[in-house]
């Protein structure tokens, strides 16, 4: 077959990819809870209060590719699969990367200069490479949830103002971002954020603005409420389009 006969036309049918990050609490790992037949990769010590299955809480990097290297090779029913957290993880990579070069702080990894971050990537790339075979080969859907933090933005076409992002470091932060299908921000309406206590709705921020980083490949619309069943109509529709 030659190299044109291998051309894909259309579009490809597959299961989203998703980084839903926010604050402590707000309902990230409910959600994920909720998506179809999940399992939990725990990197953080906080679903006792959730009802799901779930690995046992990973304290290494490799304990967590070990983890994923299970949900993509031996057989279960599982449909997604939960990261829970992209934070967490981080810091897993990051002793990773210290152990490596044999030094106590990432900010002295192979001499400093912000050389340990960008080794780091190395091992993000492990993880989002088996987080596609998992939703390749396994046909799952991958979700990595964050905790949000607040980082000052530059727009050289205003000026300088805060907004969310999720909590990792800026390279990594950008190669999830940049890799995942939608990236949601988990919050309070504003109403609620300014103290009215009529509002406090909590929703999805799904496209980019002033109050935090996010994106969707679905034309999904600015805010959906923050459950599961909303989010995975307007995927479904999305895809149709």
């Amino acid at each position: 077959m030659s190299l044109l006969q291998s051309i894909h036309s259309g579009k490809r049918s597959k299961p989203p990819r998703l980084l839903i990050y926010g604050s402590e609490g707000i309902g990230k790992s409910t959600i994920a809870a909720n998506a179809p037949k999940p399992i939990f990769v725990p990197t953080e010590d906080g679903l006792d209060q959730i009802v799901c299955d779930s690995f046992p809480l990973a304290r290494t990097f490799d304990e967590v590719t070990t983890n994923l290297k299970a949900v993509a090779t031996e057989e279960h029913d599982y449909r997604t699969v939960v990261i829970d957290s992209g934070d967490w993880l981080e810091r897993l990579v990051w002793d990773h990367v210290c152990k490596q070069f044999g030094v106590t702080s990432i900010e002295r990894a192979d001499g400093g200069y912000g050389k340990g971050y960008v080794h780091a990537l190395t091992y993000w790339r492990q993880i989002v490479d088996l987080l596609r075979t998992i939703r390749e080969e396994r046909s799952m859907i991958t979700i990595i949830l964050a905790h949000a933090k607040v980082e000052t933005f530059t727009d050289p076409e205003s000026s300088s103002f805060d907004r969310f992002s999720p909590r990792l470091h800026k390279l990594a932060s950008a190669y999830l971002c940049e890799w995942c299908d939608a990236i949601l921000l988990a919050t309070r309406e504003l109403s609620a954020a300014k103290g009215d206590k009529s509002g406090g709705g909590r929703i999805l921020r799904c496209n980019p603005s002033a109050v935090g980083v996010a994106k969707n490949r679905y034309n999904l619309p600015d805010v959906l409420p923050l459950s599961w069943d909303h989010l995975y109509q307007g995927l479904v529709a999305g895809a149709q389009k």
